[in-house]
């Protein structure tokens, strides 16, 4: 639409400073031409909320197309400015409101076609012949009436355009919708399946564990009083047995249960900031900026990454401080987590689970993932993930 803006004030502009049989005062010329580059410059910003600055908008390019009118009594690019008119209506007005502005551009122009009477200097001769006053009223109608299909043309061609892009944005939109559901569908098949590991885990081999702990306890009982070294073997393959079960017990408690626990992603991360902190004695700065609730599957997917990186921060990189800061900017969610620990080569290190499966978390949300380290420079972990846009 700009640029065909841009193409009629062009033409408008061209036929402004072209030659004339009695010439212009070229003062006059500079105001005209200075007043039509304020109109196309008002092309750059439309109003499109309150419908008092709709009006007064469209009011002041009435102002500016009759400022130029009379700057320059040529009317042969009247009708350009109006078409631009009309344009911008459709861009700015509801159905409604463009075709007031049209009727209001068709009746100017009838105005300064039919009432306006160009100022004569001298008139030598006498009246004007019959003929050729019919053929003047002929040619006026004919252009009044041109000009009037070509501004049903324009705002036929303008509202078939606009109807496109809305179709366009309706079906980007459903898009976006769909990708929401799948995930949300995808998270409920996932949740399901975990439940049902869990269930066979704790089914299976937490009973299994079970009974062998219960008959390393008989064999203990019933063991001779002289072997010791037979009762030391079963102590320990006794511990090892209830380790295994805990460890178990803690797998099955992390599958069935909600990440978050109903709680929101600043108050569970605080939670795991402040464990880390009791297991590790380190302090990691964490800053939150979200104006507004983000869904449950992007929480989730940020806490585990934040939760996967803590882990690998305490195994591997021997660091003193961790920031961590969750921002939104233009719908779009950012993480970014820091440390000062001893770094490595990311190009040697690409086949860990842990960083594989914050990728593939990453990925599965729309976002991006980054690392970047070096050795001895510490480690960062950059995340975008754009918000659904399931509310426009």
């Amino acid at each position: 639409m700009l640029y065909l803006e841009w193409i009629l004030l062009g033409i408008t502009l061209l036929g402004q400073i072209r030659p004339t049989r009695f010439g212009i005062n070229e003062t006059t010329l500079s105001l005209s031409i200075l007043t039509l580059i304020c109109f196309g410059l008002m092309g750059l910003k439309l109003p499109t909320e309150k419908t008092r600055d709709k009006v007064l908008y469209t009011g002041l390019e009435f102002g500016l197309l009759f400022l130029t009118l009379l700057l320059d009594s040529r009317t042969g690019f009247f009708p350009l400015l109006g078409l631009i008119i009309a344009i911008r209506s459709c861009l700015i007005f509801q159905q409604v409101g463009r075709l007031i502005v049209a009727g209001l551009v068709f009746t100017a122009f009838l105005l300064t076609l039919f009432i306006r009477v160009p100022a004569v200097r001298s008139m030598k001769h006498g009246p004007v012949p019959d003929y050729i006053a019919n053929t003047i009223l002929t040619l006026k109608l004919n252009t009044a009436v041109s000009f009037g299909l070509t501004l049903l043309f324009i705002l036929l061609l303008v509202n078939a355009l606009l109807a496109e892009r809305q179709s366009r944005e309706k079906i980007l939109l459903a898009n976006a919708q769909l990708r929401q559901y799948a995930l949300r569908i995808e998270d409920q098949a996932t949740l399901q399946e975990r439940n049902r590991i869990a269930r066979e885990i704790h089914d299976a081999l937490g009973h299994a564990l079970i009974a062998q702990s219960i008959q390393l306890e008989n064999a203990l009982l019933f063991l001779p009083a002289g072997a010791e070294k037979t009762a030391s073997f079963l102590r320990e393959a006794k511990q090892l047995g209830s380790t295994a079960l805990q460890e178990v017990r803690r797998s099955v408690s992390t599958l069935r249960s909600d990440v978050l626990q109903g709680q929101s992603l600043e108050a569970a991360l605080l939670k795991a900031v402040s464990e880390f902190r009791q297991t590790t004695g380190i302090v990691p700065q964490c800053r939150i900026y979200l104006p507004q609730a983000i869904p449950n599957e992007i929480s989730t997917t940020l806490y585990r990454i934040i939760q996967e990186s803590l882990t690998n921060i305490f195994k591997h990189s021997n660091a003193t401080a961790i920031t961590i800061h969750i921002q939104e900017i233009a719908g779009v969610i950012h993480l970014q987590i820091d440390d000062n620990g001893r770094g490595f080569n990311p190009e040697q290190n690409t086949t860990g689970f842990g960083l594989q499966g914050m990728r593939e978390r990453t990925a599965a949300l729309g976002g991006q993932f980054f690392l970047a380290s070096q050795p001895t420079k510490g480690c960062r972990i950059t995340v975008s993930i754009p918000l659904p846009k399931l509310a426009l």
